[in-house]
């Protein structure tokens, strides 16, 4: 196809174009399904214990997700740069990306295990001030999250390999590592929570100990392939640390800026469901962790957005192939809001087939709670993967400054200001108060727009590296 000359930018692509993005964004959305499916079943298995033990893996999970953002955010930088040396033919360029990819995520898990080995009450206590059943959260929360952080470490050696693999188009290895974790996790569970097959009866402890052993699979999984395959990429583990400053120094110039629009959407993500949390019981918590269980399996679209957007875009820009990034940008744009509408009309299905089904168990008021809240956000679907596929498009060509400007303008200047009236001033439940504080998004999304038409994403980073 050539993009050269070719005038004014159409809306979408063409048939062709989209069979080559679903290639790449299938594999990693059925992964993503696999991971989110297990954590369903995992919800299932763990509402059979009651709405407290519920509530307390999921607020555990909840601070672990700021963990997870960080980790992610920091890959994706990396990624950003795998992507692009892998479109100029630059192994060494390629190497040096996923260094940085590993180093940076061994050295944030380590925090994060500390952190959850010193202070694991204060962390569950943050999340549950004001809830009526914050005692019982606390104890049985604090005892998962001190175990499941032992996870970390082998997550973190899986997530480099596995998006460096996506960033070169290979989707399928990370699919089959996930699948394979995934059932063994979801065996565990079984054997560990309630005691099958003679086996303890550990509750919640069961959940943490077949988390760890899970990743430990997969993590395993990653090493023995990638050292067989030997992706380009790929380094020995004895020349970790031989990098390459300029290199570095760039990846890092781009990445405080996505870490910090990262960190500042996910505190305050967390601030609102600390607030949230504090409205009622284990009713409000439990309901709300369901809800975010079965919507967490429709999140698996953004997944396949940013590594379509990074594959397909990164790739171009490398190649300093300019014309054709931007229109496949605008397509992928066009094309991630349509996906987020057939998104949407799934979820709204599984507030009233799938919620009864797994957590029939749950209380009346946390199932009622669930149903709202799955509701509300099906109705954001379309906006939030238009958003993603614009965020993904900055990133793609180095642009970490639009998703910063964006994120901690709007989220200081309007999200937490409004997260802290509607807290203090109204009687809302979690539901509206998350409905109506997300309104924010159009703002970012407009913002989004208006900056993207500037390009200051259509550049090549081989170059600027080389140069």
């Amino acid at each position: 196809m050539d993009f050269s000359g070719s005038g004014r930018t159409t809306l979408f692509g063409p048939p062709s174009f989209y069979r080559e993005a679903l290639a790449l964004a299938v594999p990693v959305v059925l992964q993503q399904l696999i991971m989110n499916l297990v954590s369903l079943v995992d919800n299932f298995m763990v509402a059979g214990l009651g709405d407290a033990k519920m509530a307390a893996i999921n607020v555990a999970n909840q601070i672990n997700f700021v963990y997870f953002i960080a980790s992610f955010t920091l890959c994706a930088a990396g990624g950003i740069y795998l992507s692009q040396f892998n479109g100029s033919g630059d192994p060494a360029g390629m190497k040096q990306a996923f260094r940085f990819k590993l180093i940076f995520s061994l050295a944030l898990a380590a925090v994060h295990l500390a952190l959850c080995n010193l202070v694991p009450d204060r962390l569950i206590g943050i999340m549950t001030a004001g809830n009526a059943a914050s005692a019982e959260i606390i104890r049985e929360g604090s005892v998962y999250l001190r175990l499941v952080s032992a996870c970390w470490v082998p997550f973190a050696v899986s997530s480099s390999i596995g998006t460096a693999f996506r960033e070169i188009g290979r989707t399928k290895p990370p699919l089959a590592f996930s699948a394979v974790a995934a059932l063994v996790n979801t065996f565990l569970n079984w054997v560990l929570i309630y005691g099958n097959l003679g086996a303890p009866r550990l509750e919640v402890a069961g959940a943490a100990y077949a988390t760890i052993i899970a990743r430990l699979v997969e993590a395993a999984a990653f090493l023995v392939f990638a050292r067989a395959a030997r992706p380009d990429f790929w380094i020995s583990p004895r020349t970790l640390f031989r990098i390459e400053p300029k290199v570095f120094g760039g990846i890092i110039s781009k990445s405080w800026l996505m870490l910090l629009s990262e960190t500042t959407w996910v505190m305050t993500e967390t601030v609102l469901t600390a607030l949230y949390n504090g409205r009622g019981g284990a009713e409000t918590v439990s309901g709300m962790s369901a809800a975010w269980a079965i919507a967490n399996v429709f999140f698996l679209v953004f997944a396949g957005i940013h590594t379509s957007v990074g594959v397909i875009v990164g790739s171009a820009l490398g190649a300093d192939r300019l014309d054709e990034a931007r229109h496949k940008a605008r397509w992928l744009q066009s094309g991630g809001m349509i996906a987020g509408f057939f998104a949407a009309a799934a979820q709204a299905a599984s507030a009233f087939l799938v919620l009864p089904l797994v957590f029939g168990n749950l209380s009346v008021e946390a199932k009622l709670i669930a149903t709202a809240m799955i509701l509300t956000v099906s109705a954001y679907m379309p906006l939030w993967t238009l958003l993603n596929a614009q965020f993904a498009v900055a990133r793609s060509g180095g642009d970490a400054a639009m998703g910063a400007i964006i994120d901690i303008g709007v989220n200081l200047a309007l999200f937490v200001p409004g997260i802290f009236v509607l807290a203090k001033y109204t009687t809302l439940g979690p539901v509206a108060m998350f409905a109506i504080i997300k309104a924010t998004d159009v703002l970012k999304a407009w913002i989004a727009w208006s900056w993207l038409r500037r390009e200051h994403w259509v550049k090549n980073l081989t170059k600027a590296e080389a140069g």
